[in-house]
């Protein structure tokens, strides 16, 4: 049962679904857990949704909500064991790697028209296209 104290301590989110789920039955033809009069039910127009909250507001729903907590855990923080290094550090190994880098690789130059019109040519020749 849920007495009037635990109300407040529902979230928003938590409401809405008991609210939605309890309007769903009562949609389905569920009992009514409260004696509404029916000048009341009138004035509501018989509102599922209405006599859902005001079931949960009277307390009468057999519903809870189970809020599991993490676990409280008590200790000291450990250090990272990662040694820091200077920025000038990262810098110089970052000029190493990158010197590295031009020796190994091939240096690439910008393509002129006028070569690839003479390297196109040269395999190519005696045969047609779609032949």
């Amino acid at each position: 049962m849920v007495d009037n104290e635990n109300i407040q301590n529902f979230t928003k989110y938590e409401k809405a679904r008991i609210l939605g789920a309890r309007a769903l039955q009562l949609a389905m033809n569920a009992p009514l857990l409260l004696k509404i009069s029916e000048e009341d039910l009138q004035k509501i127009n018989y509102d599922v949704l209405k006599i859902a909250e005001i079931e949960l507001d009277s307390g009468v729903l057999p519903i809870s909500i189970r809020k599991p907590f993490p676990e409280r855990k008590e200790g000291k923080l450990k250090r990272d064991a990662a040694p820091k290094i200077s920025d000038k550090k990262v810098e110089g190994a970052e000029e190493i790697e990158e010197e590295k880098i031009e020796e190994g690789g091939e240096i690439m130059e910008l393509a002129n028209p006028e070569d690839e019109d003479e390297s196109a040519g040269e395999g190519d020749e005696g045969e047609g296209y779609g032949e």
